[in-house]
């Protein structure tokens, strides 16, 4: 059985499996939720928020989401590259949807570290 995020408004319910969501990256109060099918909506709360509300529904050996950095969450799933001399990572379903992101390189050393002792 799926996990969802479920956002609602007193005008819209957004109701998203945890697994189709690639990254969310915010603007202040805004968060923009990407996903697998390039799919993007924005809503209005912080980052901190909805890493509250996915850390509250997200079964563990499901799916996996990491902060990196003050304005990215990333669900590790997709991570394909990451670059630290770039600063960049790039996270892909490999099929349709590819993104290429920035974020700090001690962000990007936390994450390489973790995958690399298998920690993600």
């Amino acid at each position: 059985m799926k996990d969802y995020l479920i956002i609602s408004s007193s005008v819209e319910l957004l109701r998203v499996a945890l697994e189709d969501i690639m990254f969310i990256s915010s603007d202040g109060n805004y968060s923009s939720i990407v996903l697998t099918n390039g799919e993007s909506r924005m809503v209005t709360l912080q980052l901190g928020q909805l890493e509250k509300m996915i850390s509250e529904r997200v079964k563990r050996d499901i799916v996996r989401f990491i902060r990196a950095g003050k304005s990215l969450i990333i669900n590790c799933d997709y991570i394909f590259l990451i670059n630290l001399s770039k600063q960049q990572i790039v996270l892909s379903d490999g099929r349709l949807s590819t993104h290429t992101l920035s974020a700090s390189k001690d962000a990007l050393k936390r994450i390489k570290e973790a995958i690399e002792n298998e920690i993600l």
